[in-house]
């Protein structure tokens, strides 16, 4: 295994080889845990880390065999800190672990720029809803180096490393992250974190960061159980801005003046979620955001979560073929699924809190879907929901519309998310695979998925 020097702590007995390997075993099964990792980030953890046992396996087999035990690399506890922080609840949309973020190199009078061969990202998300890379470090304190050696090509030192990751930060376009974050699992000395302060702007943001105790488990006889307890109350986290062309304040966004402040009566699940869309105050947006697509639009004022689930399951088989075509097994799932578990419940406890926009876009396509397809009740629910609603131009955001157009990354598809994306957004949604598709690119992308509902003529 080629240890990565930058990330690795020594062990000097075989004791400690022994503990290293379950620690390995107990990261295994935790990623095993994680949700919303993508496979791919899955397999990339785990290949990691079963390289690194493999490594542990050989030396346990080989180097401790003599009185002289040598001091050895490891980097699970490198690994231990990324599962760590992949736990935390404001990490979400994780699109690459432990990868090189390339870079394109520019040529000025002949000469390279230094970045060219790109910098290494541990996990690049977003973070509190903002995308982010953040660069991971369980070395001890002591041998963490601000100048480094300058005449060594693998230890910079963290400055230069620091320079280096903005560099390519401010270079990328759809990777392109508000911010850098800095996770140190074991802390800083006081010289290194006054250096990031007064040198790159950078501010602590620990607090941010929940639960610095934690248990990696193994699953024994069916059940889970705790083999190793980790804590990172001493962990170091500061937060570096990149400069972004683009930095939205939401004084900026004016409500659509249909929007209605009055509190009508509604009825019903659909009267709870309305009552939980915040409405603007003075014509203009403050707080948090919510980006809808047309399906979300649509799985709200659906027939089937308003309260018209047994008359479908009433109404004979040919009857509904004839009404669904083709989709008619697909309405009976959404039926059964509603009845399992409400969605009005669920997108609820997403949006409460938050103020709920739509791009032109989503208005014009939601608008022509419901007055070919829905019901009277259906038509009425919609009307009142737009009028809860703050309508945005779409307004794409450059990362997003970096992406090239393809089948699954589809022009209007890019339209609505990246419009989410450009007022710093949210998008809830059911179309997932057009999410996949993006974090497949290496972007990340805050989203919440909800069921897909029909429009059923109610």
């Amino acid at each position: 295994m080629d240890i990565d020097h930058e990330h690795a702590n020594l062990v000097t007995s075989n004791a400690m080889v022994e503990e290293s390997k379950k620690r390995c075993e107990a990261v295994m099964d935790t990623i095993e845990t994680l949700p919303h990792l993508s496979l791919s980030c899955r397999h990339t953890l785990l290949r990691l880390i079963q390289s690194e046992l493999s490594f542990l396996s050989r030396v346990s087999s080989s180097e401790f065999t003599t009185e002289s035990e040598p001091s050895i690399c490891v980097n699970i506890g490198h690994l231990e800190s990324v599962v760590y922080i992949l736990q935390q609840p404001n990490i979400s949309g994780v699109s690459r672990v432990c990868k090189t973020i390339p870079f394109q190199p520019s040529t000025q009078n002949g000469t390279h720029n230094t970045a060219s061969k790109g910098a290494h990202v541990d996990i690049v998300c977003t973070f509190d809803g903002n995308p982010v890379w953040i660069i991971v470090s369980d070395r001890n304190p002591e041998y963490l180096s601000w100048d480094g050696q300058q005449e060594s090509s693998k230890n910079k030192g963290l400055r230069a490393r620091a320079e280096l990751l903005l560099e390519v930060a401010h270079n990328s376009i759809a990777l392109k992250p508000t911010s850098l974050i800095f996770f140190f699992s074991n802390g800083l000395n006081r010289f290194t974190s006054e250096k990031f302060r007064t040198e790159f702007g950078a501010v602590d943001i620990g607090s941010k960061f929940s639960n610095f105790d934690i248990n990696f488990s193994k699953e024994l006889g069916g059940e889970w159980v705790d083999i190793l307890a980790r804590s990172y109350q001493d962990a170091s986290v500061l937060e570096i801005k990149v400069d972004c062309p683009h930095d939205v304040s939401k004084e900026s966004l004016v409500a659509n003046p249909t929007v209605k402040s009055n509190d009508a009566y509604f009825g019903s699940s659909f009267g709870d979620i309305m009552s939980q869309m915040i409405l603007p105050t003075n014509g203009k947006i403050h707080g948090d955001l919510i980006n809808f697509d047309t399906t979300a639009l649509i799985a709200i004022v659906s027939g089937i979560s308003n309260g018209n689930r047994q008359k479908l399951l009433a109404t004979p088989e040919d009857e509904l073929k004839m009404r669904f075509k083709g989709n008619t097994e697909f309405v009976i799932g959404q039926v059964m699924s509603e009845i399992e578990n409400p969605i009005h419940i669920d997108i609820g406890k997403v949006i409460s809190g938050r103020k709920c926009i739509i791009c032109e876009s989503v208005s014009s396509e939601f608008k022509e879907l419901v007055l070919m397809c829905g019901g009277v009740n259906e038509k009425l629910r919609a009307d009142q929901l737009l009028q809860r609603l703050v309508v945005v131009p779409d307004s794409p955001s450059t990362r997003m519309m970096s992406l090239p157009t393809t089948r699954k990354l589809a022009l209007k598809n890019k339209i609505v998310f990246g419009t989410g994306d450009y007022w710093h957004a949210p998008t809830l949604t059911a179309n997932m695979g057009f999410v996949r598709a993006v974090l497949q690119t290496g972007m990340s992308l805050f989203t919440f998925e909800h069921r897909p509902r029909a429009l059923t003529g109610d």
